[in-house]
């Protein structure tokens, strides 16, 4: 039993590549078990190194990573002990305690290498049965991934086929004794419960539940990548380079399967959070019901989506402008509240040497006369013209000589004094949009 362990790990190393490893070492007699087994391969061990998180949950802590510093030690393997912040706002302990450990692996993954963690068969059964009781989909009932990315390196779970008693026969037979963390056997903690009560009386009828859950989780996970392939091409045709808009139009027709998988990887693709199940059909709901001069706008926390000229707009969620706002900009980058920022762009490195300019927001009632044009225009009419979004246009940056000029708007309109003066620096004002 000793060696089948190595052995396989030996092999699924191999079949990988032999990539550098860094195993994640909670001291559980799971990760010891799976630190020993990578430490007695002698082509591993030039490799291989260790990273414990302390969470400082537990008055233990402290005792816990002086506990894998000493095992790390005798077994010659390079340990880094973090210490974490766990944020408790609007997360359980079990979510917010992870969150704050892979945040912490992100950091210290090296290019290239392999984070190892010891999720076996077990975990994956128990990720399953959560997922389900969540109502997830066959992206979530997939459970986990045995490869993914991390920072700058993989997450690689080379044991989600292997039973957690391999693992304990091992430890075992090595007189590996772990660390044990009560709130593993706290059924107040949802995969604790599952551990501890709901699965023992699975056994009773099923013996080979585990089993059956991981293979389902497999099947589970086939389809959803086939859907993430056809995914991604529908995405490619229904968004827009530019502005990373969606053909709202294009995306409703999709099949609901396809639609909300979509919408996931479309968001994703903009560092924003996805809906709920009954956020998105609020979302189709609103798109489908919205008269021709209506502006749906559907939120959730960390993001919202706005319906505009039968396109979807993703963004961060904006605070209304409660009125007008203005700086002074003397040449460095300035950011913007809630509408990105602004820069120079141009020949001349040193935008320092430009003159100061203020910079207003939230500006109504504006007309001038465009340079190049022969007409006064008002400001509403011009933004319809140039189709920037209605959200933009109280954040859209006003650009004013100190005694009051305008020179222009943004990077979209200048006047006469504003191209002379851009002109003589050769240094032209960039408006980054958050959106």
């Amino acid at each position: 039993m000793p060696s089948s362990l190595s052995s396989q790990l030996d092999a699924a190393w191999s079949r990988a590549g032999h990539p550098p490893l860094c195993v994640a070492f909670s001291g559980g007699r799971d990760s010891l078990a799976l630190l020993h087994a990578l430490a007695s391969l002698r082509t591993a061990q030039r490799s291989l190194r260790a990273v414990h998180v302390n969470h400082g949950l537990h008055a233990d802590s402290d005792a816990w990573a002086a506990s894998c510093a000493r095992w790390c030690a005798q077994w010659d393997v390079p340990l880094e002990i973090v210490t974490v912040q766990v944020d408790l706002r609007g997360e359980g302990l079990e979510a917010a305690a992870r969150t704050a450990r892979y945040a912490a692996f992100a950091d210290i993954l090296r290019a290239g290498e392999r984070l190892v963690t010891a999720h076996h068969r077990d975990d994956q059964a128990e990720t399953v049965l959560l997922k389900l009781l969540r109502g997830a989909g066959p992206h979530g009932l997939g459970g986990m991934r045995e490869l993914r990315s991390l920072g700058r390196g993989q997450l690689w779970r080379p044991l989600l086929a292997t039973p957690r008693e391999r693992l304990h026969a091992y430890a075992r037979a090595q007189g590996l004794h772990g660390i044990d963390d009560p709130a593993n056997a706290d059924p107040r903690h949802a995969r604790s419960f599952l551990r501890q009560t709901i699965l023992p009386q699975l056994h009773r009828h099923w013996p080979e539940a585990e089993r059956a859950l991981a293979h389902a989780a497999n099947l589970q996970r086939e389809q959803a990548d086939f859907i993430d392939q056809h995914a991604a091409s529908a995405l490619d045709t229904l968004c827009r380079a530019n502005d990373r808009s969606m053909d709202a139009a294009g995306w409703l027709a999709l099949h609901p399967a396809l639609r909300a998988c979509v919408l996931e990887r479309w968001l994703h693709e903009l560092d924003l959070p996805a809906p709920t199940t009954a956020q998105r059909h609020e979302l189709e709901r609103q798109m489908r019901e919205a008269a021709a001069d209506r502006l749906p706008r559907i939120a959730w926390p960390g993001a919202e989506v706005r319906l505009w000229r039968q396109r979807l707009y993703a963004m961060r969620p904006q605070a209304p402008l409660s009125g007008a706002w203005s700086t002074h900009w003397h040449g460095a980058r300035l950011a913007l509240p809630d509408s990105g920022a602004l820069y120079w762009h141009g020949s001349t490195t040193d935008a320092t040497a430009f003159p100061t300019i203020r910079v207003d927001l939230n500006v109504r009632g504006l007309h001038f006369r465009p340079h190049g044009d022969r007409h006064t225009r008002a400001l509403r009419d011009l933004f319809q013209q140039a189709a920037v979004p209605p959200w933009l246009r109280r954040r859209c940056p006003i650009l004013y000589t100190p005694d009051g000029a305008l020179l222009g708007v943004a990077d979209l309109w200048t006047t006469d004094a504003g191209a002379a003066l851009f002109g003589e620096f050769d240094l032209w004002p960039r408006w980054q949009r958050e959106t």
